[in-house]
């Protein structure tokens, strides 16, 4: 597992040695056959003047041809191995976030779901950028030394001002792209900000609207943009600072290179083609020495991706699954548990039995949700939950999630289709029964397209109504041996919500099925009504029989 954002970038050169190998080999060919080109420039310009022949010129025009050749291929297929590499290990390392992220085991680490598809996206594909990052620089460096060989074997003074020179630029420049580093951090960590309360907001929005609480809404986030924006601005002035230095500083060593070789060449102590080829070289290594300049930038930020992503990978699970698999007959049973305000709560819904619970405090309800969903680890509480017979502590996540299905009363709507919204995995046996028990027939039959129309991101084309119809659907079309809802039928009509009590009885007719509701007509279609009140259970019995002996409960139900 990777701890921290060294160990990613580590595993990421690790995993990716062979394409790297190759593309530096490539791309030091390439920065040799650049360098190549002005120093045979040099050499024509001597040997045309000494010479003076037609053969010759024409054979120098060939080796010209050659270099191009060879400075164009390289670059074409080194840059894309690097690249290949690189967005693969980057799909590496957001399919690894999303997992994370998806990870029906919560993680102990502040981070929201917009900070995590920060991660997820720009953080993933930043870190992979260090796969082109090292072939570039080991290729600029290749550059940068045959540069100084061939201006040293032309005049021994040339050479050591190339290696006084990129020493003295590259030390100036690294104590810039530490500021970089450490403002980069910043910027990333407030865009993710940024981005988590836009989430949020999305969420939120027909709720805000509702209150009227957008414009605060609106004007928070704003608040968090602004200082995402103004530490965007830190950022780019510390890159323009750093990319002004670097040509200032290559500009300055191009034109040393370049003042003294004419001095030399005035003196007589180096040739005209000498001249010619220093002259091209102080030009060309610019380029290099740019490029070269440029990468502690680009491995600054880098770290600071991966040490982003670091964040959520290496954080610690807050509850270990076990292995076990819950018997096919054991249903489900709480006993004794206490968490939030559920007070030493026992009860027990055996195999095939239709069971709705009334809590009379929605907050309760709430805490019972969170503690079915496997939501709250095992620490967290007190007392024993149990599907199929097994404490749920020892089951594996997989098979509890195959076992038993919980779904709330606030269930996402994604966007694709109705089809892919009832049958995500495209393998589900019950999809058309599904549709009539939820009675979403209305809906496909509105539709040219029928189960295959589309549906927008949340639902937004759809009722209130409509998607809490499409999110039952969803759950009575997975067919799990254990199933609970939250207030199905809170925003579809009387008469809809009759129907639907009565097809979800008998579509489940011989499964175990939890409603934990308030509505009459569900507890109605209930085989037993379960009284949660106070964080326990006070009484059980049918509907009929609890309106009519139970005064506290006609008052709850019928209110």
């Amino acid at each position: 597992m990777a701890s921290t954002g060294t160990a990613i970038l580590r595993t990421a050169l690790r995993r990716n040695a062979a394409p790297m190998t190759l593309g530096t080999l490539l791309m030091g060919l390439y920065q040799a056959g650049e360098t190549a080109f002005p120093i045979a420039l040099g050499l024509i310009v001597e040997h045309t003047m000494r010479d003076r022949s037609l053969g010759a010129l024409a054979l120098s025009l060939a080796a010209l041809g050659v270099i191009i050749t060879t400075v164009s291929l390289s670059w074409r297929f080194g840059m894309r191995i690097l690249q290949k590499a690189g967005t693969t290990e980057a799909h590496r390392w957001r399919v690894r976030v999303a997992a994370c992220g998806l990870q029906p085991v919560a993680r102990d680490v502040d981070l929201k779901s917009g900070e995590v598809l920060t991660i997820a996206t720009e953080d993933a594909d930043q870190t992979a950028d260090i796969i082109e990052v090292v072939p570039l620089l080991v290729s600029s460096l290749v550059a940068v030394l045959i540069a100084t060989v061939a201006l040293g074997l032309a005049d021994p003074g040339l050479g050591l001002l190339v290696i006084v020179g990129t020493v003295g630029l590259l030390t100036i420049l690294s104590v810039l792209s530490r500021r970089i580093g450490s403002s980069t951090r910043e910027q990333q960590a407030r865009v993710a900000r940024a981005g988590a309360k836009v989430a949020d907001l999305i969420a939120g929005l027909r709720p805000l609207h509702g209150f009227g609480g957008n414009h605060a809404a609106f004007r928070s986030y704003r608040t968090v943009s602004t200082e995402a924006r103004n530490q965007a601005i830190t950022v780019a002035r510390a890159n323009g600072a750093y990319a002004g230095a670097a040509l200032a500083l290559n500009a300055l060593l191009a034109a040393a290179v370049t003042l003294l070789a004419g001095h030399l060449a005035f003196q007589g102590q180096i040739t005209t083609g000498e001249l010619v080829m220093a002259v091209g070289l102080a030009q060309f290594i610019m380029e290099p020495l740019k490029l070269f300049s440029e990468m502690p930038k680009y491995i600054m930020v880098a770290r600071a991706s991966a040490g982003r992503m670091a964040l959520l990978l290496a954080a610690p699970p807050v509850m270990t699954p076990g292995s076990d698999r819950p018997d096919a007959d054991g249903g489900l049973e709480l006993d004794g548990v206490q968490y939030g305000s559920l007070r030493k709560l026992s009860f027990h819904v055996p195999t095939g039995e239709f069971t709705a619970i009334a809590a009379y405090q929605p907050g309760t309800a709430v805490d019972l949700l969170s503690l079915l969903a496997m939501d709250v680890p095992p620490h967290a509480y007190e007392g024993t939950v149990r599907v199929g017979g097994q404490d749920t502590a020892d089951l594996s996540i997989d098979a509890l999630r195959e076992h038993l299905l919980v779904n709330p009363s606030h269930a996402e709507i994604f966007a694709g289709t109705l089809r892919t919204n009832i049958d995500p995995s495209g393998t589900g046996r019950m999809v058309d029964e599904a549709v009539e028990a939820s009675m979403l027939t209305d809906v496909v039959a509105l539709h040219r397209e029928g189960l295959d129309h589309p549906v927008r991101d949340r639902g937004a084309n759809l009722s209130g109504g409509q998607r809490q119809r499409l999110s039952l659907a969803r759950a009575l079309a997975a067919d799990p041996a254990v199933l609970v809802l939250h207030d199905p039928t809170t925003a579809v009509d009387a008469v809809t919500e009759q129907l639907i009590a009565r097809n979800l009885a008998a579509l489940r007719r011989g499964r175990t099925t939890i409603v934990i509701t308030t509505s009459p007509v569900l507890l109605d279609a209930a085989d037993r009504v379960l009284v949660l009140d106070d964080g326990a259970i006070t009484t059980e019995g049918t509907h009929r029989t609890l309106l009519n002996t139970n005064a506290t409960y006609r008052r709850a139900i019928t209110r």
